[in-house]
């Protein structure tokens, strides 16, 4: 195709917050249309280019290449391939349903919405960039609307939260940069490019040095242990939008860097350092679900779990190979619609019942039929059931991670039946039981409401059915990177 369509893709956000600027502060339901708008086109044009794309020949696609700094070589690039494809989908999907879980917000919606456009339009970025350079500066642009919309929109210890998530992914960011100017001057090359940078060969040493950098860098963001505590607090403080977006996709920006730039240019690095990520991991896994069985405020819930589940990716990116770095990034596509899910449901409750307390309610099914069943559905895509697209991607990770890590895998399968634990808790003493008449005056979801629920209930049933569709583009994107550099050493010299 010869239209631009991943700029237009990127640039749609832009284009939203530019007619939002120009919308009296008053027009509260033309913000949330052009919003809407906006975000929806993204979902579109994310739709056309998964159907065109051309798994056939594989690779990078729909290629955009503008000089931007020739001095320091530095370039427009962009471009999407089965890794960032599915990621830059799972992005717009995530927007479109945030911007109709935020249909109800009245506070400054003008200031809200254009910080939230902000933000996505640097997510969007960082998966569709071929550029290193372009990709650091996306991912400050995806990091630093945060502050603001936590801050001026968010709820319970708005303040510290905002800030203490600010620090973290800003000490993280650092330690990327400092390895984003390491292998620059390294090469020598003039150049940024992913793709070029993917071919050279590095010494070992500098390879373990420049990865490690990376592991802590993005290790900030996945979360991983010990750099975690950052992303509960920053889920219960946000809005919902926000923490569907938080969850959904920030996250995913840490897996997708250390995948991206992390094995494919440091392969060698990322053999050392892999047994440190999947001990690591573990305690994602299970110190998370752990935490969030004892939980009381559902946020928090979710906020646990999401830490417990993004323990599965570090496990499938530790395992370097095919099936497991697949599930990896199934995965954070899967996880990201669930959570986004568990954000929207929750969201809903709050702003009718002013409480997330897990104690304060009961027999909520009777009130909210469809929010007791779209949260059925998410808690079962949480603890992996068959039939929803989880169950695959964490059934790859597991096949793909036990050929390396047999003992690791064992544990981490254990996770599974802690989650079941919490997720059948909450259903249990949230939703079912003895009616809270309490909450009779609760309305279930209807209209614009129900958006968010359908939309994301139908992915994750629709990818648990037919998970080719999924699956096959992403193991198009992995396996020839694994086949060529993963069984074959790239190392030159001693450091």
């Amino acid at each position: 195709m010869s239209f631009p369509i991943l700029s237009s893709i990127l640039l749609a956000p832009v284009l939203g917050i530019l007619l939002i600027l120009f919308i009296p502060q008053k027009e509260d339901k033309l913000i949330k249309i052009v919003a809407a708008i906006a975000t929806g086109l993204t979902v579109l044009l994310s739709l056309i280019i998964y159907a065109n794309y051309d798994q056939s020949i594989g690779g990078l696609q729909f290629v955009e290449n503008i000089p931007w700094i020739d001095d320091l070589g530095v370039t427009y690039g962009l471009g999407v391939d089965g890794i960032s494809l599915p990621l830059v989908l799972l992005t717009a999907l995530v927007i479109f349903t945030g911007v109709f879980a935020s249909w109800g917000l009245e506070k400054r919606v003008k200031e809200f919405f254009i910080f939230l456009l902000a933000l996505v339009a640097g997510v969007f970025g960082v998966f569709l960039t071929t550029d290193l350079f372009f990709f650091y500066l996306f991912f400050e642009i995806a990091v630093i609307p945060m502050y603001i919309l936590i801050g001026v929109w968010g709820s319970t210890n708005k303040e510290y939260s905002a800030m203490k998530l600010t620090i973290y992914l800003l000490v993280g960011s650092a330690f990327a940069l400092i390895a984003v100017i390491a292998v620059y001057l390294y090469t020598g090359l003039g150049t940024f490019d992913i793709q070029t940078l993917t071919q050279q060969t590095y010494d070992i040493g500098f390879q373990k040095f420049a990865f490690f950098l990376l592991m802590i860098g993005f290790g900030f963001l996945v979360p991983m242990w010990p750099f975690h505590t950052w992303s509960p607090d920053g889920h219960v403080a946000a809005p919902t939008a926000v923490s569907m977006l938080h969850a959904g996709v920030l996250m995913k920006l840490g897996g997708y860097g250390l995948i991206r730039a992390g094995i494919f240019i440091f392969p060698e690095g990322a053999r050392f350092w892999a047994p440190v990520i999947g001990i690591l991991c573990i305690v994602n896994v299970v110190y998370g679900a752990m935490v969030a069985m004892s939980q009381k405020d559902l946020k928090f819930v979710i906020g646990y779990s999401s830490v417990s589940h993004m323990g599965y990716v570090l496990l499938g990116v530790a395992s370097l190979n095919t099936l497991s770095i697949s599930g990896a990034v199934a995965q954070m596509f899967a996880h990201g619609i669930m959570t986004a899910l568990f954000f929207a449901l929750v969201g809903n409750v709050y702003n009718k019942a002013h409480t997330r307390m897990i104690a304060d309610f009961g027999g909520l099914a009777h009130q909210m039929p469809r929010i007791a069943a779209g949260f059925v559905i998410a808690g079962l895509a949480s603890l992996g059931l068959p039939g929803l697209v989880n169950f695959v991607a964490e059934f790859a990770i597991f096949v793909g991670s036990f050929r390396v890590y047999p003992v690791l895998t064992i544990l981490a399968i254990s996770g599974i039946v802690i989650t079941a634990v919490y997720v059948l808790r909450v259903v249990q003493n949230v939703f079912f039981g003895p009616r809270n008449p309490k909450w009779d005056e609760l309305e279930d979801v209807r209209g614009i409401e129900l958006v968010p629920i359908v939309i994301l209930c139908g992915v994750l049933l629709f990818l648990g059915f037919f998970p080719s569709f999924l699956m096959e583009l992403i193991n198009n994107g992995v396996d020839p990177f694994v086949q060529q550099y993963l069984t074959t050493p790239k190392v030159g010299g001693m450091f």
